[in-house]
Parts: structure tokens; C-alpha cells; sequence
């Protein structure tokens, strides 16, 4: 998909290679390329995990820090200039966290992706394929994530599901 202004959705499970294959699908378009990253670091294991998503990524990668206000930072970018979000489960989590108005902030962040404003790529993890969580925090997880994807699904040009590193075209 070449057009400049289009909605790619990438959904998977953990280590399914959604990020990896967003990256490809980005610098697919000429740099820079935004990386808007909603991962926080809160111990030695995440921090390891940011700096090999960042090893990854050439100097043609711009990244931007958006743990709360992804919908702020998409709007900064640059209009026409490729995008990636990884990823929106972890922004779930971050607001769940920070006890936000996860309802508000949900609707404003879907405002603002229905209308890209160049080639974005949003990541998150398909959370409703295993079993009813025990406890009433993470149902609530599940339940946001999984409404969130939704309507970016219904939002995007265009829906793939990743598995063991392929994608499967689902919209």
C-alpha cells in the first residue's frame, strides 16, 4: 500500500513479530521514520527489551517518547511522514496504571487515528485469544484492549494478524 495517508494494523501475539514487520513496512516509505513508542521502563528486563527494539532501528528513525499522550504525539508528527506505534496494548496498560479516564483518552486516541495523516503502522497484541483472566484488573485489561482494537481495526485501511513472524491479511 503506497498511498501517504493510510491506516495499517498489526495484531498478534507476544514475540509474533508485529514490530519487526511494521518496521519493514515503514521504511518502505523514504525517512525519517517516526517510532512512537508508548513503553516505559520500570526494571532491568524492559530496559533490555527497549534497547534491542532500538538496535534495530537505523538513524533514519526518529523516536518519540509517548507513554500516556499518543494521540498528542501523533499529531505532532509531521504531516505526510511514516509512522509507527508500538505499541497500544502497553499504552493501555500505562493508563490503566496512571488511572486515567481510560474511556476518554481511548475515544480521543481513535479520533485521531481514523484521520492518519501519513503512512501509520500502529502494533498491538491480540488479547482475547486465551483464557478469562482470574482477577478484575486484568479483565479490565483485556476488556479496553480489546474494544481499543477493535475500533482501530474498523479505522484501519488495512488489518493484518501476524503469526510466527507471517502476516495474514485480515482486512
Amino acid at each position: 500500500m503506497r498511498d501517504r495517508r493510510h491506516l495499517t494494523f498489526l495484531l498478534g501475539g507476544a514475540r509474533s513479530g508485529k514490530s519487526a514487520y511494521a518496521e519493514k513496512l515503514a521504511s518502505g516509505f523514504p525517512a525519517p521514520w517516526f517510532y512512537i513508542a508508548t513503553a516505559q521502563s520500570f526494571d532491568d528486563e524492559m530496559e533490555e527489551r527497549i534497547a534491542a527494539h532500538k538496535a534495530r532501528r537505523d538513524n533514519g528513525w526518529k523516536t518519540v517518547e509517548a507513554p500516556l499522550d499518543l494521540a498528542g504525539a501523533l499529531q505532532d508528527v509531521p504531516a505526510g511522514s511514516p509512522v509507527l506505534v508500538d505499541c497500544l496494548t502497553l499504552w493501555v496498560s500505562n493508563h490503566l496504571l496512571a488511572e486515567s479516564d481510560l474511556r476518554a483518552e481511548c475515544e480521543r486516541l481513535a479520533t485521531v487515528l481514523a484521520k492518519p495523516r501519513g503512512p501509520w503502522f500502529v502494533v498491538a497484541n491480540e488479547v482475547g485469544l486465551g483464557i478469562v483472566p482470574d482477577n478484575a484488573l486484568a479483565r479490565r485489561f483485556r476488556d479496553v484492549a480489546g474494544r481499543l482494537n477493535q475500533h482501530v481495526a474498523e479505522a484501519a485501511d488495512r488489518v493484518l494478524f501476524m503469526v510466527a513472524g507471517m502476516p495474514m491479511q485480515v482486512k
